[in-house]
């Protein structure tokens, strides 16, 4: 039976329950992200609720960039997620900006300050910090809060107008500075920045707060269920508030959903922009990267990384998901729509003295043997050919079923070799393998006149392609715990600690250079294929070139990780 579009779940059954009751006619939701960076794990979660509910419900869903903050964003972003979004496989009724509104966002706020709801302060960032109060405390009412309607109005006219520097006031809303809930003790709603906005250029100088702007912008494009992650609950009274006190025609209803948190892995924004800055990643699509253009650079496929939302299901719960899991539903989706091939990464030469010289013979080899539609593919062999390293042992300890002075193995798809001798450079490392080959057990032959227990890959000298392999592992220490980030707006949220650069893995890149076999030399950028017993591998986007392919690692072979039943 095929799966519904989404799992059961609260917000499935509120969106029934609004339909059935006539209390919204068509349903209306939004991905809203922040043009400030590139989209990582996390927002695939975001994206798959949004666009797959409104499907599920014959509804539609807008794409907004939520840009209220030109100090930190940039087309190159938007261009980003657009194609993230895409690539992931869904598709917008609208794009639309925040820009789009800030006009009526103005018109919002002076309703505010008209009402008495909002008020000019003069007070510096670190003032009105000081005087917010804690979780226990109340906090001080501004000394700038009981100015008068034609004051506020005033000023704010002047802020929008240039006449104050960055930081000289701002416009804050005026609702309980005694109140339980941080998030209503007057917050800031709009903030001087005499910045290029990448939208509306230079006319705007003052930029409405994220948390002002956003129900807002819900409100005017009708949406009817404003779907967002479990960090925003506390901001839900504000959201409410913002929507009644500017009294827009449209009501939308914000509901929290647990947000994907996968382990050894980074989700925030402003430490994945420090590693590009830093320069410790190839920038924002590097491999190791949890964004979306890395995970498409390594490999990943959207099908996998819906089947893995998916299964982390939709739930008002906080929890942290295994790295394995989401590698698991890569292998899913791979191993039936990836050919398999050889490769070695760790080249050993290995010479057939028995086989004759000069001749070179084509084998038949299955391009993947749980999918026979694939075919088959020739591959060559000859009397010299590259084995993996780790393959061959001097001196092998028990139950090592693969080559050793005097032991047999079979060369897949190939023969049966035996080794017989071998060469050391002056450092004792062994350069090459001296070994016999039996004609009578070719692949395919229905030999059996004997068993071997070892079966190794190989890649024919001659016609060998040299190939760069890219292998990967978490970018992060086992011991890093990713918190979860606060919304844009939050002073404390704004500092980024360089500490957790310590907790970066260096090992997380290890760059090989080896061979595979000779029709891999046409591969294009994005070509998936199953090294054996190696894994998956990707043809790397940004530094393949014609005949010289790079090869990132996607997931290892197998894992020990299975779907909970």
């Amino acid at each position: 039976m095929e799966k519904p579009s989404t799992p059961s779940n609260f917000i499935k059954n509120v969106i029934t329950d609004d339909l059935e009751s006539g209390k919204v006619q068509k349903v209306i939701t939004r991905f809203p992200p922040e043009p400030n960076g590139y989209l990582h794990i996390g927002h695939a979660k975001a994206i798959w609720i949004n666009f797959t509910l409104a499907q599920e419900f014959g509804g539609s869903t807008n794409l907004r960039f939520d840009d209220t903050n030109p100090m930190k964003e940039d087309v190159e972003f938007v261009n980003s997620i657009e194609k993230d979004v895409k690539w992931l496989g869904y598709d917008w009724a609208e794009k639309r900006f925040a820009s789009d509104y800030f006009e009526e966002m103005y018109t919002r706020a002076e309703l505010l300050i008209q009402k008495g709801k909002a008020y000019v302060d003069d007070q510096s960032a670190d003032q009105i910090r000081e005087n917010r109060g804690t979780l226990t405390e109340p906090g001080q009412n501004s000394p700038y809060r009981e100015r008068s309607i034609e004051e506020n109005l005033e000023l704010f006219r002047h802020m929008r107008a240039g006449e104050f520097k960055d930081g000289e006031k701002v416009l804050r809303a005026k609702i309980d500075m005694s109140s339980p809930n941080i998030n209503l003790r007057d917050p800031v709603i709009y903030r001087i920045a005499h910045v290029v906005h990448h939208n509306t250029g230079d006319k705007w100088c003052i930029y409405p707060m994220y948390a002002f702007a956003h129900p807002l912008e819900d409100a005017i494009e009708g949406v009817t269920h404003s779907l967002c992650s479990l960090e925003f609950e506390d901001q839900r009274p504000f959201y409410d508030w913002v929507i009644a006190e500017c009294e827009m025609p449209s009501t939308p209803h914000q509901y929290e959903f647990g947000r994907l948190n996968v382990a050894q892995t980074l989700t925030s924004k402003r430490k994945l922009k420090l590693l590009v800055d830093e320069k410790i990643v190839d920038g924002w699509d590097d491999p190791r990267m949890p964004t979306i253009s890395g995970l498409r650079r390594r490999g990943y496929t959207p099908e996998a990384i819906r089947s893995f939302v998916y299964e982390t299901g939709i739930s008002k719960s906080q929890g942290l998901i295994d790295l394995q899991m989401l590698e698991h539903f890569v292998r899913e989706d791979l191993k039936l729509k990836s050919p398999r091939t050889m490769a070695v990464l760790k080249p050993l030469k290995v010479v057939i003295t028995n086989y004759p010289e000069g001749q070179v013979e084509w084998l038949e080899a299955e391009n993947n043997t749980e999918n026979p539609e694939m075919g088959s593919r020739q591959i060559p062999f000859s009397r010299e050919i590259y084995i993996e390293q780790d393959d061959f042992m001097e001196n092998p300890p028990n139950k090592y079923f693969r080559l050793f002075p005097g032991n047999e193995v079979r060369l897949k798809n190939a023969y049966f070799i035996k080794c017989n001798d071998f060469i050391k450079d002056e450092d004792g490392n062994v350069t090459e393998i001296h070994c016999t080959y039996d004609p009578e057990t070719k692949s395919g032959s229905g030999f059996t006149g004997r068993k071997v227990k070892g079966t190794i890959h190989w890649v024919e000298a001659s016609h060998a392609v040299p190939a760069e392999f890219r292998l990967y592992e978490p970018l992060m220490k086992p011991k890093e715990e990713e918190a979860v980030e606060g919304i844009e707006g939050a002073e404390e949220a704004e500092k980024v600690e360089k500490t957790f650069l310590d907790e970066i893995n260096p090992n997380s890149l290890e760059i090989l250079n080896g061979f595979v076999e000779p029709e891999m030399k046409d591969t294009k950028p994005q070509d998936k294929f199953q090294f054996f017993r190696h894994g998956y591998f990707n043809v790397d986007p940004k530094y393949s070139k014609p005949g010289q392919p790079v090869f990132n690692l996607i997931v290892s072979m197998k894992s020990s990780f299975q779907l909970p039943k």
